[in-house]
């Protein structure tokens, strides 16, 4: 493992073809020479700030010129560039590139055999949303905004990302960056186009709308969310497995018009999906778990709490959660409650890759570097083709290994990774 991690991590997820065609795609080329930094260099450039994010910019560089200059890929007029002058390169290179080039090589990573990705033929995925501060400053503020107000509001301007991971492999493969105070399921929404069948897509209860629903599921992936208990569920017909169907309504419908819809649906009529929709729902009770109200639970605010701990009674043990999910997975012979259930948990995963991405990557606390917002959006994206390159690794050697993904500590791996930044490496750009 040590010996396949250097920077050449990142030149391998991120070729140069993809970056010179997302340049050009974009009109943002060198136009000519003349000691400029070039694009390609400047796409690396941003995914380096993401592994060495306690470095200044020409450290930075520095770093990258000599990884560069061993694959013969650095030129001498580019040496050494001042602080300003990388400043200038970023902003000619902007955020629409880096966008291009995460939606062409960010794809799911784990093989048939990687432990912990599948549930049955599904491959199991998970969405949710995190923030992240960026600095104070007056563009800042006017894109992105604060959380909260008066008292409450947050000391930085935040933007709020929503992506769709790999449980298996924690790789990031779409994503959706806003404003502080843009809703999270406003942000999913265009991602639900990029959904495949063969995925089994996990939510929490902050997602379920019915529109919401209906446009994850058009392409026919699975789908396996948890639910709030303001939704009715009513019973359509019990299932061997403990789960039962039930019907979801569209919002605003003619109270009315409930009663023959569900009568319908238990007489196996079809329904109109705009209006009303078959799911099937599975309940079950965790213990010594206290709920909370924000959509997770509690121990899931804190990743690294154990819930099944002895430590001492602490809050809210002894108290059950109930869990109520609904799925698309209609027949309990394709997948029993009680490995929906299991999956669903899964979904945890996902809070564990934003860990990685904001407190291994970036460091607990830290804000970003940029002050513009186009330059905030590149950065961005520069940390989730790092953190997806070297996810990818992780799971390539585990998958070989025949182990979890989850038993090679990702922290591990960046640091060796920085500490080897200018080794040999058999990928070039």
């Amino acid at each position: 493992m040590t010996e396949l991690i250097s920077l050449g991590v990142l030149a391998s997820s991120v070729p140069r073809e993809v970056i010179d065609e997302a340049v050009a795609v974009h009109g943002r080329q060198a136009r000519r020479s003349g000691g400029k930094l070039p694009p390609h260099v400047m796409v690396y450039f941003a995914m380096a700030m993401a592994l060495f994010a306690d470095d200044d910019y020409a450290e930075v560089m520095v770093r990258l010129s000599g990884a560069l200059a061993s694959w013969g890929c650095w030129d001498e007029e580019w040496a050494l560039p001042t602080t300003g002058g990388i400043t200038q390169a970023r902003a000619r290179l902007g955020s629409e590139p880096m966008a291009e080039i995460f939606g062409q090589v960010a794809v799911p990573v784990a093989e048939s055999l990687t432990r912990g990705a599948w549930l049955g033929s599904w491959r199991l995925m998970a969405i949710d949303g995190f923030d992240w501060d960026v600095p104070d400053t007056a563009e800042n503020v006017a894109e992105f905004g604060y959380s909260g107000s008066g008292a409450t509001r947050s000391p930085f301007p935040k933007a709020r990302l929503v992506t769709i991971s790999e449980c298996g492999s924690h790789a990031v493969v779409a994503a959706g960056i806003g404003g502080a105070n843009t809703a999270e399921q406003k942000l999913a929404r265009p991602l639900y186009a990029e959904l495949d069948p063969d995925w089994l897509l996990i939510a929490d209860r902050n997602f379920y709308g019915f529109t919401d629903w209906n446009q994850a599921r058009v392409n026919g992936c699975e789908l396996l969310w948890r639910m709030s208990k303001s939704v009715p569920l009513p019973v359509v017909a019990e299932l061997a497995d403990g789960s039962f169907l039930s019907v979801v309504f569209r919002r605003g419908i003619w109270h009315g018009a409930r009663p023959r819809l569900l009568e319908a649906a238990r007489g196996g009529e079809d329904l109109d999906p705009a209006d009303a929709v078959v799911v099937r729902v599975v309940e079950y009770s965790v213990p010594n778990r206290a709920p909370d109200h924000g959509g997770n639970n509690a121990h899931a605010k804190n990743p690294d709490s154990n819930p099944d701990s002895n430590s001492g009674p602490g809050p809210g043990r002894g108290l059950e959660e109930k869990i109520t999910l609904i799925t698309t997975i209609l027949d309990p012979a394709h997948a029993t409650a009680d490995q929906l259930a299991q999956a669903y948990h899964e979904r945890w995963e996902h809070e564990t890759g934003n860990r990685q991405l904001k407190t291994y990557l970036r460091g607990p606390g830290r804000v970003l570097r940029s002050h513009k917002p186009d330059t905030v959006y590149q950065e961005i994206y520069g940390y989730l083709l790092t953190h997806y390159a070297i996810s990818a690794l992780i799971c390539r050697a585990a998958t070989e290994a025949d182990i979890d993904p989850d038993r090679v500590k990702f922290l591990h791996t960046v640091r060796i990774l920085r500490r080897n930044v200018a080794a040999p490496t058999e990928f070039s750009p």
